[in-house]
């Protein structure tokens, strides 16, 4: 039963790329607008990875750095592998690449104490819908069909919930496993998605507002985890 509960907390983290998909593909936002919600959520990711994925509770460790490092690479070459220099197509490596880890986490979290972190699956939440609102806007602009956008970001979903499985069965066979590398793993990623194309995106289509919106996303996301 807590697989299955764990399932849906992961496929809940991840049905806001769908929302922001519906967004892009309904609203028809403006490029300014949605280069604004993209720094929004920018700013929502670096708070995740400095409140949540790389928390300063644990004692510092070389093998978590090497985790960090260990996921920017992997996004480094699987982005240069499949992206072929498209940055809406990065975005949804990004999303891939921290989105298993993040689910691995949440399901650990499951099966461990039987919650979730409200703050952890919250940064999720809001930051996954603007990526898929800019990488969903990217498609459209290339010819790419909705049905095309939103098979890609319900593919995305189903490995989510499954990750959360995972990440649940994981600690029932390991008792001693934490998620601390995971999470590591999944702020390498991120990080080097959002430097690679998310905020030089973001900054292209919405200006200098940009900025100030990447700082709101952060306070937001940053308030949740101290209040939790």
């Amino acid at each position: 039963m807590s697989v299955l509960i764990a399932a849906l907390w992961g496929a809940a983290g991840a049905v806001s790329l769908v929302i922001g998909a519906w967004v892009a593909v309904h609203r028809r936002p403006p490029r300014h607008r949605v280069g604004l919600v993209m720094g929004f959520g920018s700013g929502a990711l670096i708070a995740a990875l400095a409140y949540e994925l790389v928390p300063p509770g644990h004692e510092p460790s070389v093998w978590t750095f090497v985790a960090l490092a260990g996921g920017a690479l992997v996004f480094f070459f699987v982005d240069r592998a499949a992206s072929k220099g498209s940055a809406d197509r990065s975005i949804v490596v990004g999303a891939l690449l921290d989105g298993i880890p993040e689910s691995l986490v949440l399901g650990m979290g499951v099966a461990a104490g039987g919650h979730v972190s409200i703050a952890f699956l919250a940064a999720v939440f809001i930051s996954n819908m603007p990526e898929s609102l800019g990488a969903t806007s990217g498609m459209l602009a290339s010819g790419r069909t909705p049905r095309q956008a939103y098979r890609t970001w319900w593919a995305l979903v189903a490995v989510s919930a499954a990750s959360a499985a995972a990440g649940c069965g994981i600690v029932q066979l390991l008792p001693e496993a934490d998620g601390r590398y995971a999470e590591a793993f999944a702020a390498g990623s991120v990080l080097a998605m959002l430097a690679n194309s998310m905020m030089p995106e973001a900054y292209e289509r919405g200006g200098k507002a940009t900025g100030l919106l990447t700082v709101l996303g952060f306070a937001v996301a940053g308030a949740l985890s101290a209040l939790e």
